[in-house]
């Protein structure tokens, strides 16, 4: 986002709030687009990153559907969005199978064991079914994220395939990456081609996964365009890419406020956002976000670690320095906080949900789609 555009929703949002620029977004979607037209590759939008499903209208005029990861994401793309859907989940229950039948273009399985258990459920559906297979090569950095880590629950590997059935299985699905460039897909796809190539023969599609960060500076999109025709082209398959970071990388912003600061060894900032509400990647991953007009500790005069208002003793975003000395009613913007951030909110101690906004640079507008209350605290639990 531009300096004026941070300024801008500064000025205008309430705090806490997530704030979508539809600029950025319209920026990352033409990226995508212009990958679909030079390789012919469909790209689908992964739920689970993000799914701000009032910004849906915009992104579904680019990309051709949605990938879930349950049936009520499912439900979400094909009620808001209302083009392909995609399903895959770790395991299913048959109410689940039965249920995405009705409302997915593609089902894939993640064991053999389950493509038999539900066969007489989708053998007449005419939908399209797929096996999610693990190369066994890890690209990943953090093994919490890495699909392809020991021991993985994620993906069939080659070795079961041996003497297996594929009657009635259209397509193959790999999802091996997580924020990463081009290179990491071009090796995992060599590794892909060694071990699974014989069983691709035949059938419709092939699903790269995710964790493909297009939109990024230094992403090799010619590179991503020639692999994908070469694999359409050997295989005669069409070519699946379902990113969900790349869509929302660089639109979104948390807006914050300073609520206290106090001294205990060191300048303590208690704001209204928390990281164990709002931002567990945070915690998780973790990670590290940045702040407009922050740096690393130290570097400028005024330091502070910034934590949430949650009871949580860990609940601490971090330590960034400043020109000058926070003080109450400040407020801060937390960059790049679109993807894995709504879809990961908790209401834990009862703490505000912040609010959701979209900025539209070409007027300048800024517009609080959704605000959040008690009820919808409440209503979680009985």
């Amino acid at each position: 986002m531009t300096g004026i555009a941070i300024d801008k929703i500064v000025a205008c949002a309430p705090s806490p709030a997530y704030v979508v620029d539809l600029g950025r977004l319209r920026h990352n979607l033409a990226i995508l687009e212009q990958v679909q037209q030079r390789s012919g590759a469909k790209i689908l939008m992964a739920l689970k990153a993000f799914a701000m499903w009032s910004t849906f209208p915009l992104i579904r005029q680019t990309l051709q559907g949605v990938c879930a990861s349950s049936p009520w994401e499912a439900r979400l793309g094909r009620e808001e969005f209302g083009r392909e859907v995609h399903s895959f989940a770790a395991a299913f229950k048959e109410s689940d199978v039965r249920e995405l039948l009705a409302i997915s273009n593609h089902l894939v399985f993640n064991s053999f064991n389950q493509l038999e258990r539900f066969r007489p459920l989708w053998e007449q559906s005419g939908v399209s079914i797929g096996l999610r297979v693990n190369p066994e090569h890890s690209e990943g950095h953090t093994a919490i994220y890495d699909p392809c880590a020991l021991n993985s629950r994620l993906g069939i590997p080659s070795t079961a395939f041996e003497g297996r059935s594929l009657a009635g299985v259209e397509g193959l699905h790999f999802h091996t990456l997580c924020e990463q460039l081009f290179e990491p897909l071009e090796r995992t796809v060599a590794v892909f081609e060694q071990k699974f190539s014989r069983y691709l023969h035949g059938m419709k599609w092939l699903n790269l996964g995710g964790g493909h960060h297009i939109t990024r500076e230094g992403y090799d999109l010619d590179g991503l365009v020639e692999l994908v025709n070469y694999l359409r082209k050997k295989y005669d398959v069409e070519v699946y890419l379902e990113p969900g970071e790349a869509i929302a990388i660089g639109t979104g912003v948390l807006v914050s406020e300073v609520l206290d600061v106090v001294d205990n060894g060191m300048q303590i900032a208690i704001l209204d956002v928390s990281a164990t509400c709002h931002m567990p990647d945070v915690l998780e991953m973790p990670y590290r976000p940045a702040i407009t007009g922050g740096f690393e500790p130290g570097v400028k005069p005024y330091t502070y670690r910034l934590g949430g208002p949650s009871c949580l003793a860990g609940d601490v975003i971090g330590d960034w320095s400043f020109e000058q000395p926070l003080n109450v009613g400040d407020r801060l913007v937390f960059e790049d906080m679109a993807h894995y951030t709504m879809v990961k909110t908790t209401t834990f101690n009862g703490i505000q949900h912040p609010h959701l906004c979209t900025y539209e640079p070409q007027s300048g507008e800024l517009k609080v789609v959704r605000s959040f209350g008690y009820p919808d605290f409440k209503n979680r639990l009985s």
